[in-house]
């Protein structure tokens, strides 16, 4: 189990390592490295996701490693609570970035639209404190839109198995 502790509440995730070993693996090593500690939940989108994993407080990307090969055609939905690997027009671009579903959103399944966003994980405990997340007023700054107001900050990502 991964737990990311947020100024907002814990979220407990559960990944899926058989369906998505690539991205998980990914998501444990910036997760080891402390990569996330700090980030903020840069994009929210209230009845579709938050985002975040790449970008400080001051809306600055953090440095990443490598971009990672997308497994959207795993099978598994991007349905409310799932985990997705957050991704340019690219298809093989996503790094650090991730974002948490709040409905189902299949039209970003491999091949409904294009190849699609790779799901790895799902919120096992916690939507609440996602769909708190969700529900905080947003603005634009620093050249983005849908930005939290007030940051919404991930203070550490533990790996606790």
């Amino acid at each position: 189990m991964i737990t990311i502790k947020t100024n907002h509440g814990d979220i407990s995730v559960e990944l899926f390592e058989d369906k998505a070993p690539i991205s998980c693996e990914n998501f444990r090593q910036y997760a080891s490295d402390g990569h996330y500690d700090g980030t903020v939940f840069h994009r929210v989108i209230p009845n579709f996701m938050i985002q975040g994993g790449g970008m400080d407080e001051d809306l600055s990307s953090k440095p990443t490693r490598e971009p990672i090969k997308n497994e959207a055609d795993n099978g598994v939905s991007n349905a409310r609570g799932t985990l997705a690997m957050a991704r340019t027009m690219v298809v093989d671009s996503a790094t650090s970035q991730f974002f948490i579903n709040l409905k189902d959103n299949d039209f970003l399944d491999h091949g409904t639209r294009d190849f699609g966003y790779a799901v790895f994980g799902q919120v096992a405990d916690g939507m609440d404190v996602v769909d708190k997340i969700a529900a905080v007023q947003t603005g634009n700054r620093a050249g983005h839109q849908d930005v939290p107001v007030e940051a919404v900050t991930i203070t550490e990502v533990t790996l606790d198995d």
